[in-house]
């Protein structure tokens, strides 16, 4: 199986799941996203499991990722996105976020969804926008 995989200078991104250092990504999630808080070490390995990820690496370094839920045909969430704060301020963040959008699996979707608390801005310049009308979704949230 072939995985999609981006490098510049010294980073590379990655679709390669063997690449993902499990206890990084959890001690991330877990303890300083503030979606993810709290969040166990199984309910995340089994989101990895069934969604397109993408680490971001510093030689062999993981220092960031995404996460794509998706049918490959009409729909994608993009979630679970993060840089390390030690690596932020470099462009890995709009990187990242390019590299997502440009997957070949990922063209042609009639709808891309994420939420997010902070970051407008920085998908604001890769489409994204408020709901165009949010009467029409809808949303059950549990604890």
């Amino acid at each position: 199986m072939s995985y999609f995989e981006r490098q510049r200078d010294r980073f590379v991104i990655s679709t390669d799941p063997a690449k993902l250092d499990l206890p990084i990504v959890f001690n991330y999630l877990h303890h300083h996203a503030y979606w993810a808080l709290g969040r166990s070490q199984a309910t995340l390995e089994k989101s990895l499991q069934h969604s397109l990820v993408f680490g971001v690496y510093d030689g062999v370094s993981q220092v960031g990722m995404a996460r794509v839920i998706s049918d490959y045909a009409t729909f994608a969430y993009l979630c679970d996105v993060f840089i390390l704060e030690s690596h932020q301020r470099h462009g890995l963040g709009k990187w990242l976020i390019d590299c997502v959008k440009t997957h070949p699996e990922l063209q042609n979707l009639r709808r891309w969804m994420l939420a997010t608390r902070d970051a407008h801005g920085l998908y604001e310049q890769y489409g994204f926008s408020g709901l165009a009308d949010p009467t029409k979704w809808m949303e059950i949230i549990q604890a």
